[in-house]
C-alpha cells in the first residue's frame, strides 16, 4: 500500500476512529457499486477502510476504482476515490478535513489530479452524511464517464 500525501491527515489529527470506520464499512458492504472492503491493518486496529469498487459498472475505459477512508477520534477524515483508466494514469479526488496550511479544515481536492484544493460544504460532518455526498459524487462520475 502506498503512504499518504503529504498534505493527507496523519497521526496529527488523532487515533482512528474505529467505531466510525466500522460503520461506514457496514454502509459500504451493503452498497451495490462495492464489491469488497477491507482494513489496514486489520478490523481489530483499523487505520484504514478501503472500498474496491464494482469495475463492471463503469464503462471499459476504467479498470479499476476504489474508495479508501480514514477517519479520526478528533472528527478529522480523509475520503480518497481513485479511478485507474487504460491509459495507466490515475483520476483522483479527496475529500478532507484536518489541520492545514493551504485551505480551510474542511476542503476538496478537485480531480483530476487532486493537485488543486478548494473550500468544502457540506450539509453535516456526520460520518453517514460525508458517506452520502461521496457516494452520489461517484455516481455522478460515472454517469459522466458512460456519457463520454
Amino acid at each position: 500500500m502506498s503512504s499518504p500525501p503529504d498534505d493527507e491527515p496523519g497521526d496529527s489529527v488523532g487515533p482512528p476512529d474505529r467505531q466510525t470506520l466500522q460503520l461506514l464499512e457496514r454502509q459500504l458492504g451493503s452498497d451495490s457499486l462495492v464489491t469488497e472492503t477491507t482494513f489496514d491493518p486489520n478490523s481489530h486496529e483499523p487505520r484504514l477502510l478501503r472500498a474496491v469498487l464494482d469495475e463492471s459498472q463503469y464503462p471499459e475505459s476504467i479498470t479499476a476504482a476504489r474508495l479508501d477512508i480514514r477517519w479520526f477520534t478528533t472528527g478529522d477524515f480523509s475520503v480518497h476515490y481513485v479511478e485507474k483508466p487504460l491509459d495507466g494514469t490515475r483520476w483522483e479526488c479527496r475529500w478532507n478535513r484536518h489541520p492545514n496550511s493551504h485551505n480551510t479544515r474542511l476542503h476538496f481536492h478537485q480531480p483530476p489530479t487532486a493537485d488543486e484544493v478548494t473550500d468544502l460544504s457540506v450539509p453535516s460532518l456526520h460520518p453517514l452524511e460525508v458517506y452520502s455526498t461521496v457516494l452520489a459524487a461517484i455516481e455522478t462520475r460515472i454517469e459522466e464517464l458512460w456519457s463520454m
